[in-house]
């Protein structure tokens, strides 16, 4: 929703006009947080209605503001009343039996060599805190309040807010296990990690699967930035789903195959959980997958038309995930019968790509290129994937033969 839409909804009373301008601004100034508390306490897509009425009420009422609190205090007031409502209103419609601060989806930010970022679902630790503490945490890192501002929301003195924080704070990361030298760096953008419904996989088992993927992104990061020489141009979100069925579903193709565990849209990494990882993938080659994945994604950022098999070629390369047996399995045959895929048809974006054998012939091609070429030569087609001839001093058809000409040789 727009701000410009937000506001043709507040109507302009006559006799408020004198307030009108100054209550946009603090309307501008508070309409996010009170809407991430709001999101928080009802995780309900109704958020945005809900902030509405909140200023809407506000600003009916906000002659009788005596400033005794501070603005955003009072109106939070009246958006926690609003939330209060809209759980008995829910309650009533059988949608929930009692009031309860909903943490499922919520999740924190963890961040990774200054370029990764995986949002870690935190429903399960948080339930282990006490209501309290609960608010408070919502209040400081979901609705960005000063220890001041929550002082006097929740009617205890700062010096304990500050106390009672900080001792929460412990208790989540002891929940969280402290992975490794892993922190808690903001809990503010929230994306859902896995399916909320799936309360079991907050266990020891999902522990251990973020700690091993932040050990494969550790080490391996920063040496794909330093050997593409290019910094990602925004974070990066890490999004584990429980299964192949959920991951399927959740990008839009139900009907993909088993193989098909891993992909990148925008900022985003998607993968499934590596506890789950279906029929031919194993834990270990969906943490494999998670830096081949990276690799695609960087190399897009630098150049968004970059070809499939540019991509999936460097990111196989980088994360090493095919066995020399899988690739010469995969093409030997069209090999032999002079079949080699062109570079045209190693762009096929369709399930075809997988029965030409693209993704070993991709990581065959790099390969090559390494073998035949400099890497500078290699980052400057990366920047121009259609100048052959800048990069490399030889036609895309010379580039072509030279190339199977190197596949025979090496699998003769």
């Amino acid at each position: 929703m727009s701000r410009a839409q937000d506001k043709t909804k507040i109507p302009v009373l006559p006799e408020e006009q004198e307030h009108i301008q100054h209550f946009e601004a603090i309307y501008d100034q508070y309409r996010e947080r009170i809407r991430n508390y709001i999101a928080v306490k009802t995780n309900s897509a109704a958020a945005d209605d809900l902030t509405q009425q909140a200023f809407l009420k506000a600003m009916e009422n906000y002659c009788s503001f005596n400033h005794n609190s501070s603005i955003f205090t009072w109106i939070f007031k009246i958006a926690q009343n609003i939330v209060k409502n809209e759980y008995r209103k829910r309650s009533r419609n059988k949608e929930i039996m009692q009031e309860i601060i909903d943490f499922q989806s919520q999740s924190i930010s963890l961040d990774i060599a200054r370029d990764v970022d995986i949002r870690i679902d935190i429903s399960a630790a948080l339930a282990q805190l006490n209501a309290l503490d609960q608010q408070i945490i919502s209040l400081r890192f979901f609705v960005d309040c000063t220890l001041l501002e929550i002082s006097k929301i929740i009617g205890m003195p700062e010096s304990a807010v500050k106390n009672r924080l900080y001792r929460a704070l412990n208790k989540l990361k002891k929940e969280l296990k402290e992975w490794g030298d892993i922190t808690i760096m903001s809990i503010k953008e929230m994306i859902s990690i896995v399916d909320k419904n799936e309360a079991s996989t907050k266990n020891d088992g999902m522990n251990k699967v973020y700690h091993d993927l932040f050990e494969e992104l550790k080490n391996n990061v920063e040496r794909i930035v330093t050997t593409f020489r290019h910094r990602p141009s925004q974070k990066i979100s890490i999004e584990i789903y429980p299964d192949l069925s959920t991951f399927h579903q959740a990008i839009g193709e139900p009907d993909a195959p088993n193989w098909f565990m891993g992909t990148y849209d925008h900022n985003k990494i998607k993968i499934v959980s590596p506890l789950n990882p279906g029929p031919e993938h194993s834990y270990q080659s969906v943490l494999r997958h998670t830096i081949s994945l990276f690799t695609m994604w960087l190399v897009t950022d630098i150049n968004p038309l970059a070809p499939k098999w540019l991509t999936h070629g460097l990111g196989g390369h980088e994360a090493k995930q095919m066995s020399q047996e899988y690739i010469q399995y995969s093409t030997s045959e069209a090999i032999q019968n002079d079949a080699v895929p062109s570079f045209q048809a190693l762009t096929n974006d369709t399930w075809d790509f997988e029965k030409i054998g693209g993704y070993a012939f991709s990581n065959l091609l790099i390969e090559y290129l390494l073998h035949s070429y400099s890497s500078d030569a290699l980052n400057k087609f990366i920047s121009d994937a259609t100048d052959f001839q800048g990069a490399f001093q030889v036609s895309e058809a010379e580039l072509h033969a030279m190339w199977v000409q190197y596949l025979k040789s090496r699998f003769s």
